[in-house]
This record gives C-alpha cells, structure tokens and sequence, in this order.
C-alpha cells in the first residue's frame, strides 16, 4: 500500500514539472494563448504534447517498470481539453503506440476517444475560459456554484468536468479488469482493489488533470498581462508622439499665418517644407529611427525657423560617422532643438549658435543639444521637467522605451546657454 501511494505522489509530481517545464517556450505560450487554431497550428500542439508525455510511456512498456511515467491517458485528456478534437484525437493515437507494439491492444481505440471526448468537453463550454477557470481544488468549483452573480452554465460545466475525469478513470479501470491477462490496457489499479487504493488513483488522476490546467492557465494569464501592458506601453507612446506633432505644427503655422501677407513667396515655401515633414512622419510611423534620419528631418525643421529667424539662427553639427546609423526614438531631438531656439534664442537680438553632437561611448550612444541663448535660471530649471512640454514629453518616452536605463541631464546657466545630454542604453543597428 506504501509503495503504491509512493507511486502515485511520483505520477502527480511528475505531471506538474512535465507542465511547468513545457511552457518554458515562447511558441508554446501562443500556442496555448490561441482558441482558434489551423490544422497545422493543431499538429504542432500534439507534437507538443506527444513530446510530453511519449517519453514517459515508452520508458514504461521498454523497462516494464516505472509505472508512474506513464501518463498517456491523462496527456490524451488535456490534449482534447485545450487543443480540440483533433488535437485530441491525433494524441491518443500517438501515445497509444508504443502500449500497442506490447500487446495492449485497448490502448489506441481508448486514448482516441479520451482525446475526443475531451474535445467535446471543451465544446460544451459556453466561455472557453471556463475551462481555463477549473480548479484543483474541489471546494473551489463548490463554492463556485453558490457564488452571487456566478453563471450557473459555467458552474455547471465544472462539475460535468469533474464526473467526465473521474468516469475516465473508471472506464480505464473497468477494461483493466476485463482483461486482465494478458493485459490489454495499462492501469494501476482494478475494480476489486481496497477502496483506499481505489480512492487515492481516482484523486492522483483528478490531479494529474486538472493541475496541468492550472499551471497553463497561470502561463496564460501571464502573456495576457503582457500583452496588456504592452498596448497600454504602445497607448502611451502613440499619445505622446500625438502631443508632440501637433505642438510642432502649431508653431510652424503660426509662423506662416505671419508671412502670408509680409512675404507670401516665403510663406510658400514654409508651407511647402512643412509639408515634406509631416510626409516623412506619415510615412514612417515607428518608434524607432536612425540618427542620420533624424538628423534630417531636423535639418527641414531648421530650415523653417530659418525662415523666421534668418542669420540670426546658426547650426553646427558634430555627429560621430560611427553613431549616424544607430537607431534612436524619433522625433527625439525636435522638441529640444525647438526649446532652445523659443526659450534660448529667439529672445537674443544677436540671435545665437545650436550645436548638436553625437558619438559612441562603448556600447552606449551620447546625443547632445546645446544652445548660447540666455539660459534657464535655477528656479526655472528645477522645474524644467515638469513645466515644459518639450523637455518633458522626450523624458516621458524615454522613460517609456528604456525604463531607468538611461540618463537625460540638462545643464544651463543664465546668460551663457543651455546643454541637453542623453545618454541612451541598448545601441540598436539600425537595418
């Protein structure tokens, strides 16, 4: 009796870590996230499972020993329960090879309809979540079906669920004992055993069921959190870009709306270069740019405050050839080009000069944006981030894309200009 309890914890431990283990594939994960499936997508979730469990099953029949391995009745199940008739089906089959070669002729015809049935359990659920919902624990699925609120269907289904894994193992039973020489379906225990040995198979099958779902059902709900944290993370970058857009188009009409009556030719052609930067914007909607194409697109930017600002706007680049071909978020050098002629600039009669530089430091990229226009005070500074929407939509997104790693310094003394630098982690080639 001790050795057969031994033999029925090993059966449920090793159903556990054979799930556990199983999901640690990112292709397994979206198998198992999909309801819907091809016949190709089917085929692979039974060589999946085949992978599972044949092993076990094989090392059975060829050692003739180690009858906790075998899990081909319970892997045909699961199989049906979250793959499908199909992919039950096709299981059954395939884990009942190597009981066939050994003369367990009952092993083919059985595992199949196991795999069919499971099936049409998954079928019978209203909510295919529902099946996902059981738990091993039976108190749960009780107190389920008196919950306030609860839809009776599902709680239903829990409970056929239940009787359909138990009745399961009372048919294997029942043709163990019908045939029990020689032995024409592997089981661990007959109708005639103690009723303790009985109970403890019956509860070792339960588990060895419903634990599986448990742990595939936890691996769901984690992809499906992270899905939704990366919409919302997608969400939260496409608002930001929005806000930066029409920020910058605002300026740029306003400017236009100026000209259109002092210099019409002028204003043409700022309309015309406006209209060449929102076209490279429309045309590449990524989040991710090369620096030599961001570069550009603020050379077109420049080229309109130009417009505005004549000699009085001067630009020097220093870019690094090493660092023109790494990929940066875009639109991450407009905004603080634009605070530094509004705020820095503009305000100079002289006018002044904007630098930007960039170079690699290891595997790490250093942007810099730097202007000798008047300065931020330390008042105004210590609130830069919070007061302006330039400085702190860049952040944002920054924060966003790299979460801590990576570094925005902003260093300025009145009279005597402003330096922006960003330090930015994970160097991506750009393609």
């Amino acid at each position: 009796m001790e050795q057969y309890l031994i033999t029925l914890l090993v059966k449920t431990g090793l159903v556990a870590a054979l799930a556990s283990f199983g999901v640690r594939s990112q292709a397994v994960k979206r198998m198992l996230q999909r309801e819907e499936r091809t016949l190709a997508q089917r085929v692979r979730l039974t060589s999946w499972f085949a992978a599972m469990f044949l092993p076990g099953v094989a090392t059975r029949v060829v050692t003739r020993n180690y009858p906790a391995l075998d899990l081909g009745l319970e892997g045909s199940l699961l199989a049906g329960l979250t793959g499908g008739y199909v992919c039950g089906w096709m299981t059954g089959m395939v884990l009942a090879i190597p009981g066939m070669l050994n003369g367990e002729i009952l092993s083919l015809p059985v595992f199949s309809i196991v795999g069919l049935a499971g099936g049409l359990l998954r079928d019978s659920a209203s909510d295919r979540e529902d099946i996902w919902r059981f738990s091993p624990f039976p108190d749960v699925n009780i107190y389920r079906i008196f919950q306030p609120g609860r839809d009776f269907r599902s709680a239903l289904l829990h409970a056929w669920f239940a009787l359909a894994v138990l009745a399961v193992e009372f048919l294997r039973q029942a043709l163990g004992t019908a045939f029990p020489n020689p032995p024409r379906l592997f089981t661990l225990g007959r109708l005639g055993d103690p009723a303790p040995m009985l109970a403890g198979l019956y509860v070792s099958t339960y588990f060895c069921i419903t634990l599986p779902l448990k742990v595939w059902s936890n691996t769901r709900s984690e992809v499906q959190l992270e899905e939704q944290r990366r919409l919302l993370l997608q969400a939260r970058l496409e608002a930001l870009s929005s806000q930066i857009n029409p920020h910058f188009l605002f300026n740029t009409l306003n400017s236009v709306s100026t000209l259109i009556r002092l210099d019409p030719e002028q204003a043409r052609t700022m309309v015309m270069r406006l209209a060449r930067i929102m076209r490279k914007r429309l045309q590449s909607p990524e989040h991710f740019t090369a620096l030599r194409d961001e570069i550009e697109f603020i050379d077109d930017y420049l080229s309109i405050e130009r417009v505005r600002f004549g000699e009085k706007l001067r630009i020097v680049k220093r870019i690094d050839p090493d660092a023109a071909e790494i990929s940066v978020p875009s639109m991450l050098l407009q905004p603080l080009v634009e605070n530094s002629i509004k705020h820095g600039i503009s305000s100079k009669v002289e006018g002044g000069t904007i630098t930007l530089s960039a170079r690699r430091l290891g595997d790490r990229l250093i942007v810099e944006v730097e202007d000798d226009g008047v300065g931020i005070s330390e008042t105004d500074l210590a609130l830069v981030f919070s007061k302006g929407i330039g400085v702190s939509n860049v952040r944002e997104r920054l924060e966003v894309l790299y979460g801590r790693d990576y570094r925005m310094n902003i260093d300025s003394r009145e009279g005597r200009g402003t330096r922006i630098e960003i330090e930015l982690p994970r160097i991506r080639q750009s393609a």
